[in-house]
């Protein structure tokens, strides 16, 4: 059970993140799916969380989101990820860059029955503020 929670966690990642399905994203996510760390501005539910991954989209229309490693216990999947894509649309408030961008983090999911209960994203967003200039990058 623990590797098909695995399973439908890299199905979401591909089919509705970075294909951007998002109407498939009903297959993977409850409707009342509650994120525990939600970015600025992101609503309740299911449409929230669509909400927020096509902002992202238009954002970084070549957007490929890709899980690197992952762990699964229980009913919870741990998946640290890394995405990729250029900044061609307002994101979080920061108008359209150009610059490519590489971002990781760590999401912790909880599945029922084979969806997505709860999840928890922690995503490098100094980081990504950082490549797209917001902040100045600290000397070395």
């Amino acid at each position: 059970m623990m590797q098909d929670n695995a399973a439908i966690v890299r199905r979401f990642v591909d089919e509705v993140i970075t294909q951007g399905d998002f109407d498939a994203a009903v297959q993977f996510v409850w409707e009342d799916v509650v994120e525990q760390v939600p970015l600025p501005g992101q609503g309740p539910g299911l449409e929230g969380l669509k909400d927020i991954l096509r902002a992202m989209r238009a954002a970084f229309p070549d957007l490929i989101f890709s899980i690197q490693e992952q762990v699964a216990e229980g009913d919870k999947v741990a998946s640290r990820f890394e995405w990729t894509g250029t900044h061609q649309g307002t994101f979080l408030g920061v108008t359209p860059t150009g610059r490519s961008v590489r971002v990781w983090g760590v999401v912790i999911d909880r599945l029922e029955k084979g969806r997505i209960k709860d999840t928890r994203i922690i995503m490098d967003t100094l980081g990504l503020m950082m490549q797209l200039g917001v902040f100045p990058s600290p000397g070395v």
